[in-house]
């Protein structure tokens, strides 16, 4: 790579919440990153609250990582878009970085995955978000990157049916990735590196989604500005699904807070009026689909539909939604 990539200032921005161990493993990961020779890597830690930052105080410490290392203890738990504009507010504060690199806490970096996700911007000027590819544990793939929600997106969800997602698979959320290099809608949050010019035009992650479809409204924002998101398969990143959040696969029900963000998503993104009618049509597809999976004998997310209804914008007293609440960079 050359030198002059090398020496780019790079601030990654993680955001812990009892997640302290898993966020030390991800900073070690970018420290082997700093050793193989990305000397103005730096990273800004932000706890949500939590009492994490006593833990990681501790292993900067003893690793001597305090030269490129910022802990920031926020003031309350405000989601994961809080937590990131928080440190995206301290990185800018020390200097306006070439990139800005959000990764998750349980994410760690594998060698080059941030060598590649620059890389890759730098020849890219019309891109202005990166994702990378991700796998498990067990170093399995994980090669997914997202289209955005749509109408038709709610009704495969809704129906989990075989015959309609085959004919619906345009329009399916999840993207089964190559190994090339492709434009997307949007990428995972969990490892994603932002051109500061992106946050110069919207802003950082909006603060009214506590958790779920930040990323999601990031690319849309940044798509109407005329960026556009790549996701780039050379950078690898281990990730562990769902345990900086607590949330896995399995049919549990939803916290409230998925549905207020779904909501945001689909009134920001259609109008509301046709989001109105995207609610009546996922409704009904639940109905259906949880009609079949009675008659299948298998079981479903706990209360879904009646959460759904209760959070939809079909009812008047949910249809206000709260101007943007962003980090602006300083110009």
């Amino acid at each position: 790579m050359p030198e002059q990539q090398r020496n780019l200032d790079v601030a990654a921005v993680i955001v812990t919440y009892k997640s302290a161990q898993l966020a030390i493993e991800s900073l070690r990961s970018l420290a082997m990153e700093r050793d193989a020779g990305w000397p103005n890597l730096r990273a800004v830690v932000v706890d949500n609250a939590s009492g994490d930052l006593p833990q990681i105080a501790q292993a900067v410490a003893a690793n001597v990582w305090s030269a490129w290392v910022t802990l920031v203890s926020a003031p309350r738990n405000g989601g994961f878009s809080y937590g990131n504009n928080l440190g995206m507010e301290r990185a800018y504060a020390s200097a306006r970085p070439a990139y800005v690199y959000l990764l998750n806490p349980d994410a760690q970096v594998r060698p080059g995955a941030i060598a590649a996700l620059t890389r890759f911007l730098e020849s890219h000027p019309d891109a202005g978000i990166a994702g990378s590819s991700f796998e498990s544990q067990d170093g399995s793939d994980w090669p997914f990157a997202f289209r955005f929600p749509t109408v038709l997106s709610e009704v495969d969800n809704g129906l989990e049916f075989g015959l309609a997602t085959r004919l619906l698979r345009r329009w399916v959320v999840p993207r089964t990735m190559s190994k090339a290099s492709e434009p997307v809608d949007w990428v995972c949050g969990a490892s994603m590196m932002i051109r500061p010019e992106v946050l110069s035009a919207i802003g950082g992650l909006d603060e009214n989604y506590f958790l779920y479809f930040e990323e999601t409204d990031f690319c849309r924002r940044a798509r109407q500005a005329g960026f556009a998101t790549w996701y780039v398969p050379e950078s690898r990143v281990m990730h562990i699904a769902g345990q900086s959040t607590m949330v896995t696969n399995a049919p549990e029900r939803l916290p409230g807070y998925w549905f207020e963000s779904r909501r945001r998503y689909f009134v920001l993104a259609f109008g509301l009026r046709r989001a109105m009618a995207i609610d009546m049509i996922a409704i009904l597809a639940h109905a259906l689909g949880s009609f079949k999976r009675l008659l299948q004998g298998r079981s479903g997310r706990p209360c879904f539909i009646r959460d759904l209804v209760r959070h939809s914008v079909l009812r008047a007293d949910n249809r206000a939604l709260p101007a943007l609440r962003c980090f602006v960079p300083p110009r």
